[in-house]
């Protein structure tokens, strides 16, 4: 689905509108991460960031973007580690830099393919945070695989649960939690009642 959203591959039927035009082919207003950081361990962390731009327009747009490129390594805390080559990064400082890849196009719209899925859990209450943040201050909007049913109640308007054998959507479960979210609400009734909500539809799905 994503790489449909993305405009990577066809859909059998139907079609993806973006703000009102047909999504034909890849667009700069779309976004892609992916489950691994996918970083080039040959090119600093701000080499790589700037490399979309570099492979768009050329190295003299992509040494333009460099300033705009250390303006996002401070929005995701990453201040000072422009210089740093891939290997020398976390694994979430690795999935950071990848944002701001992600970011450089300046997208409206973000395709997440279970980013967070490798790291351990309190990285990513950190990064499912900042994801948020990053969202609300870029007035994006963000559509995330993930197989963690937490991650997808803490972060979403909507969840789309999916049926297998064929995949479709089997239900839309709307999260009507207050923004912006908190990791406090992880133990509240309400959160505890939407996971098991989500959980007892897959249980049910898994067998269908």
């Amino acid at each position: 689905l994503l790489k449909i959203m993305a405009g990577l591959i066809p859909p059998s039927t139907g079609r993806v509108v973006l703000q009102g035009e047909p999504v034909i082919g890849a667009r700069r207003d779309i976004g892609m991460m992916f489950q691994q950081a996918t970083l080039f361990p040959w090119r600093t962390a701000l080499e790589n960031v700037v490399l979309p731009i570099e492979i768009r327009d050329g190295r003299a747009a992509a040494m333009a973007a460099r300033e705009r490129a250390r303006e996002l390594f401070e929005v995701v805390g990453l201040k000072g580690f422009e210089d740093v080559y891939p290997g020398e990064l976390s694994g979430g400082m690795a999935q950071r830099t990848s944002i701001c890849r992600m970011l450089i196009t300046e997208p409206a719209v973000l395709l997440l393919d279970e980013p967070f899925s490798a790291l351990d859990e309190l990285s990513r209450d950190f990064m499912n945070m900042e994801l948020q943040r990053i969202c609300t201050e870029r007035d994006a909007t963000a559509f995330l695989v993930t197989h963690s049913i937490p991650e997808a109640v803490i972060l979403s308007d909507v969840v789309y649960v999916m049926k297998p054998r064929p995949g479709r959507i089997a239900e839309a479960v709307t999260i009507d939690l207050p923004r912006p979210r908190t990791l406090d609400m992880i133990t509240t009734p309400k959160f505890g009642g939407l996971v098991d909500r989500i959980r007892g539809l897959l249980d049910r799905e898994a067998f269908l």
